[in-house]
């Protein structure tokens, strides 16, 4: 009798030790940082800028997004390990001060404004606002040219009326939904020029179904210079900005570009140097 009570309080307190052992082994596996195969990093990208960030059935493809999975690789991660968030504009700010992803690619320029926010490690991009213009047009050689011509851009985007308000008095602004039906309407005729930033331009343009149909009219009207974002005062930046370097300086941001934007004939600046912010 005295054998069965000292038995049965042992498996007592066999049974208590194994359950907090596996309760301490859970806890640590759902943190994320320290467990192993399963941590993850939440990184924010567009989702709908063919060559810069786009989601399509077969994954993610882009420019930022092989920026991004290159950090990403240099802080530790794996690309099976990388949760794509979308970042929208107007939203980019706001994710990162909850902490909805741990860093931001997405065609994210570096303002004053934006640095009050949220800290930027970059650029990694010097874009420019530029025009995209069809392949065999001749008449369109400066920004000046296109007053009289049917100027597009989205609807709530800024670039048209730039050009408008700067260079081209007279140019008749066009706002279409979408990126893509500015194209369809540069293709058919119904617009002659189609503006925003250049980078954003040559991921449209070497789409499958627009190779060779458009050109970029190379005027440089700003420019735009492309950051990572991060929270305000993470130490992310820094590693980030190591990342960075190591990308220019192995060639894999050369061949990043190449691989997003050259079937459109993009001319794109030098990588720039990290910190350096041109006005």
């Amino acid at each position: 009798m005295k054998l069965r009570k000292v038995t049965a309080a042992t498996v007592a307190v066999l049974a208590l030790a194994t359950a907090a052992t596996a309760c301490s082994s859970n806890d640590k596996g759902d943190g994320g940082s320290s467990g192993g195969g399963s941590k993850k990093i939440k990184i924010g990208i567009k989702f709908d800028q063919p060559g810069i960030g786009q989601k399509t059935p077969q994954g993610y493809t882009g420019f930022d997004v092989d920026v991004a999975t290159y950090v990403a690789k240099q802080l530790g991660y794996d690309a099976g390990q990388i949760e794509w968030k979308e970042s929208k504009s107007a939203d980019r700010e706001t994710m990162l001060q909850r902490g909805d992803v741990e860093f931001i690619a997405a065609s994210y320029s570096i303002t004053p404004e934006r640095e009050q926010k949220v800290d930027f490690a970059g650029p990694y991009l010097l874009a420019h606002q530029d025009v995209l213009l069809r392949a065999d047009e001749k008449k369109i050689k400066a920004p000046a040219d296109l007053n009289s011509k049917k100027l597009c851009s989205v609807t709530g985007s800024t670039s048209a009326q730039n050009v408008h308000d700067k260079l081209a008095p007279k140019a008749n602004l066009l706002e279409y939904p979408t990126y893509s039906a500015c194209l369809t309407g540069l293709q058919n005729g119904a617009v002659d020029a189609l503006t925003t930033d250049d980078s954003i331009l040559a991921g449209y343009a070497s789409q499958d179904a627009f190779k060779g149909k458009f050109k970029l009219g190379g005027f440089k009207m700003t420019n735009e210079n492309y950051g990572i974002g991060v929270k305000k005062g993470s130490d992310l930046k820094a590693k980030i900005n190591s990342a960075l370097e190591k990308m220019v300086s192995d060639g894999e941001w050369q061949k990043a570009v190449d691989k997003n934007f050259g079937p459109a004939d993009y001319k794109n600046e030098p990588a720039p140097k990290i910190g350096n912010i041109v006005q």
